[in-house]
């Protein structure tokens, strides 16, 4: 009888003290992806269990075993709209309400993609008092660092507000307006960013750690107080808690902390890129800004910063599902954090647009690069997207040309209908064009719809960054 009563009183005292939890981005007022597959997921203290998920879309259940105190099930969307609740069933009850259903994206990055309205921003009172779009989700996932991979994050989500969007990402919010004004449907973004970090800390460690040549490229990264510097102390806390929600893509600015090895920017961002997706297990669609012209160093020709903006068009060039938006035109050599961020997020917003949901007869890259040919002592070059390419001022800036003995002379260049010849009396035989390929180069060839041109250069040679 005494055994009797002690089971009783285990088993009962078991279940009063169990608890059903979920993961932070699992809340009130979050954006699930539409006509997708989202993964519902949490931990219960209970030893074996039983856990039923019910979207009030469509009241079909969906049941998860538990194991081991872990459960998670996939939780089939509908298309956009909402509001919902989402219910969560065991031992004990969790109901999360005002539940949207729309388009999710993380941004991510440093200091730029952190930038929000009350650090410095265009016309930021007009854009505060207006940012009220009960359909826009935020979740901020806190500047955190961890050397193990983090199963979970603080943070929550909230509706785009005056009170809210102030504190949020500028880029972010001005992507997601974009979004959702262009698509109708809810968004749901992700900001996870901290300012001064280099790539290699948003990369897992051991995909760092393997390539000896990013491995000693990491050792390169000055160690600061302020931001995390080493492989994978970013991931591990502020990407790898969201793995397991459904995105459908990222965007990112980043790339002014990796000017000291910035030689491997061209292995590890597209490494970024792939472990991302490979983490994420869907080729997400990634859309990043192009660092912009900066006086760093007081050099007029320092290029540490031009080879990331190079690196970055090699990965856009190199990479498939990548766009990028470039900010030649929009930043400032004297502040490292422009404040025209309303021009970044749209343009980052039209590559979606374009790309991932189809928008037609949408312009949405400036020229890009595309072939060259030498006519006598003069280099033709011609360009994707150069649709009535024009210039600002009265003549093209920031071409350079070289012969074979690679000394590149600053040059005259000229729009000749979709193409730009470039040619100097310094070069009788030239072989190769750089353009705006300096850190703080101020190009101005544009196309008919206004966006910008991207550096570039059309040469292979060994860049010499010392």
């Amino acid at each position: 009888m005494k055994k009797l009563f002690f089971l009783i009183f285990f088993v009962l005292a078991n279940t009063s003290f169990a608890k059903i939890w979920t993961p932070t981005i699992l809340s009130d007022n979050m954006v699930l992806q539409q006509q997708s597959e989202a993964m519902i997921w949490g931990w219960t203290t209970a030893t074996s269990e039983t856990i039923t998920i019910i979207g009030s879309w469509n009241n079909i259940e969906v049941t998860a075993m538990a194991h081991q105190g872990v459960w998670s099930a996939y939780l089939p969307t509908p298309v956009a709209g909402g509001p919902y609740t989402l219910t969560i069933k065991g031992h004990e009850e969790i109901t999360f309400s005002n539940v949207m259903i729309g388009e999710v994206w993380i941004a991510s990055g440093q200091s730029n993609m952190q930038w929000t309205p009350n650090m410095g921003l265009d016309n930021a009172q007009e854009e505060i008092i207006n940012a009220s779009y009960s359909d826009i989700r935020f979740f901020q996932v806190p500047q955190r660092k961890s050397f193990t991979p983090q199963d979970d994050t603080p943070g929550e989500w909230f509706s785009c507000s005056p009170e809210t969007m102030q504190n949020f990402s500028s880029v972010a919010y001005f992507f997601g307006r974009k979004l959702h004004k262009d698509l109708s449907v809810p968004i749901g973004l992700i900001s996870s960013n901290w300012g001064g970090t280099p790539v290699e800390v948003w990369i897992p460690e051991e995909a760092i750690t393997e390539d000896n040549e990013l491995k000693e490229a990491a050792k390169q990264i000055s160690e600061y107080e302020w931001w995390p510097h080493l492989p994978g102390t970013t991931y591990n806390s502020m990407i790898h808690p969201l793995l397991k929600f459904n995105i459908a893509g990222a965007i990112w600015y980043q790339g002014e902390s990796n000017r000291a090895n910035s030689k491997s920017y061209y292995k590890s961002f597209p490494l970024l890129i792939e472990s991302w997706r490979n983490l994420w297990k869907k080729d997400i669609p990634f859309y990043f800004a192009q660092i912009a012209p900066f006086d760093y160093e007081k050099d007029t020709k320092d290029i540490k910063a031009a080879v990331v903006r190079d690196a970055q068009l090699y990965t856009m060039l190199n990479v498939p599902n990548t766009g990028m938006a470039v900010t030649n035109d929009i930043g400032n050599l004297k502040n490292i954090h422009p404040t025209n961020k309303q021009e970044v997020g749209k343009r980052l917003a039209l590559w979606a647009l374009a790309k991932t949901y189809g928008v037609k007869d949408i312009p949405y890259s400036g020229p890009v690069y595309k072939d060259m040919e030498i006519k006598k002592n003069k280099i033709i070059l011609t360009f994707d997207h150069a649709d009535g390419l024009k210039m600002e001022g009265k003549e093209l800036k920031e071409f350079y040309i070289a012969g074979t003995d690679k000394q590149f002379y600053e040059a005259k260049a000229r729009i000749k209908g979709n193409t730009v010849q470039v040619f100097s009396t310094n070069v009788k035989k030239p072989v190769a064009v750089r353009f705006a390929f300096y850190d703080k180069a101020l190009p101005n060839l544009f196309n008919g719809e206004g966006l910008p041109a991207s550096a570039f250069r059309t040469d292979d040679w060994e860049i010499n960054i010392d």
